[in-house]
């Protein structure tokens, strides 16, 4: 983030002191702050004629009495007037704002702002800085919907994103990924040589994203947007809704997953309202990982972050990895730090396979990076770079489908050091479970060598949870009273 861009973030979210005494927290203020700068950056790049007249920038700022008022009743009407895009960004907007002088500080503070250096460095430079300081305020749980763009980079720069992809994030919280993946294509492509129908395939079926919850998906949209992203809720772009359900069965299938599911079990136990998925369970992130490799292209490519406990668990967990490495190639697992997001200690990985064009056997060997034995844990005051995954990068080699330009680099730091491979033989006799280390950690931890209790409670609810519900099925098969 450059100095200018830096300077307005820094502004724009000591705005968030204005509305303390209105007890509006954090993230509330990340969402009332995006209609702000909705309707302010609409005047700046010119695009009002998608707002209705009289419910933009300028009407809002020229309330000089009772503006609070004025301005949630154009909430209330963007909601369901103006553009498509408009509506779904405004879709049951509402304000935390209490105060008539704290939102017309909020304007004033907003007006004065240096926007000409703002859209000349990049607007969505800015709103991502926004979403950066928001995720960093709250770290526990942040990660769900924000994952930290050094982590994005570094995945998009080794799946190498082409203009010829179909890419999808099923969990898409607020764009990140496909943000990133479309700053690859168009640096490493010729944008001036594109054919008509290049631009068309680009611009309407090319990046898919979907987000379950309404606020993270206005904020998605938000980012998508002013990273020159448009989004049409029915086709390519940002939509909104459960991807474990009907509606994510019904995005296209994908050349290119780029993910971070949420971890945790269904809301109320149930299981998925799937029927393509051959494993029913409540656990989340096993249910996004059957999403990721059953909704690949033969050949597709997939890079997706999960907790510990999807390499570990045993039952459906199990079947779910046997079928993963059967119809997949499952060639790289890379074992993430503790603390770049999610609760502080929760142990993360990033899994990297590619979907066959046969059903079975197409994992032979998996090659395991770890990164999390002998390195320091991040935390709110250790700045998360680039330059920390370039040894990952150099070592995975350029060929996004995992196979290595080179054995002996990988060799060299292989056994004693932080890459190994490991023979699909080999994780069958140890019950499939693909939680792998053998670095002994000088920092103490245990690697990985335990999971976590809070995950192994999570993961025993969910199972319990899905248990009640199948027995409650059969039950009202059979025709029984249900307790």
């Amino acid at each position: 983030m450059n100095t200018a861009t830096h300077d307005i973030v820094a502004k724009l979210w000591n705005l968030c002191n204005v509305l303390k005494d209105d007890g509006v927290s954090f993230h509330q203020y990340v969402i009332e702050l995006t209609y702000l700068l909705f309707l302010k950056m609409a005047k700046e790049t010119h695009t009002e004629s998608q707002l209705p007249e009289g419910y933009r920038w300028d009407a809002l700022e020229g309330q000089t009495e009772q503006q609070l008022d004025f301005y949630k009743g154009l909430l209330s009407n963007l909601g369901s007037h103006g553009s498509t895009l408009v509506k779904e960004i405004f879709a049951d907007a509402h304000s935390f704002i209490k105060k008539d002088t704290t939102l017309s500080t909020l304007v004033t503070e907003i007006d004065k702002l240096d926007w000409y250096s703002a859209k000349r460095e990049g607007l969505g430079d800015v709103y991502e800085g926004l979403l950066e300081k928001n995720a960093n305020e709250k770290k526990a749980g942040a990660g769900q919907y924000f994952t930290p763009r050094p982590l994005i980079d570094s995945m998009v720069n080794v799946m190498c994103p082409t203009l010829e992809d179909i890419i999808q994030d099923p969990a898409a919280g607020t764009g990140g990924f496909l943000i990133a993946a479309n700053c690859y294509i168009r640096e490493h492509s010729d944008l001036d040589s594109w054919t008509e129908k290049q631009k068309r395939k680009y611009r309407d079926n090319t990046f898919y994203g979907m987000e379950h919850v309404q606020d993270t998906h206005r904020l998605a949209l938000m980012n998508l947007i002013l990273h020159g992203l448009d989004s049409d809720p029915q086709g390519a772009g940002m939509r909104y809704g459960d991807t474990l359900s009907p509606e994510g069965q019904a995005l296209p299938q994908a050349t290119l997953m780029l993910t971070n599911p949420p971890f945790g079990s269904k809301k109320g136990g149930g299981l998925p309202d799937r029927s393509d998925f051959e494993f029913p369970t409540s656990n989340k992130q096993l249910c996004f990982l059957q999403h990721i490799y059953r909704g690949l292209k033969p050949g597709g490519r997939a890079a997706a972050i999960f907790p510990n406990n999807v390499l570990f668990e045993s039952n459906m967990g199990r079947l779910i990895r046997v079928d993963l490495m059967d119809k997949c190639n499952l060639h790289t697992i890379f074992r993430l730090p503790s603390g770049i997001f999610y609760a502080q200690g929760v142990k993360t990985n990033v899994l990297f396979f590619t979907r066959g064009k046969k059903e079975k056997g197409n994992t032979k060997e998996i090659w395991v990076y770890d990164l999390r034995a002998n390195t320091s844990q991040f935390r709110k005051r250790t700045s998360l770079t680039r330059k920390f995954f370039k040894e990952f990068e150099t070592a995975f080699g350029d060929d996004p489908l995992g196979n290595p330009a080179s054995l002996d680099q990988r060799m060299d730091t292989g056994e004693q050091g932080r890459f190994r491979k490991f023979s699909r033989d080999w994780i069958a006799e140890r019950g499939d479970n693909l939680d792998i280390a053998w670095l002994r950690d000088e920092n103490g931890g245990d690697n990985g060598a335990l999971p976590e209790p809070a995950i192994l409670a999570q993961e025993a609810i969910g199972e319990l949870e899905a248990a009640i519900a199948e027995l409650q099925g059969i039950l009202q098969e059979l025709g029984r009273p249900v307790a």
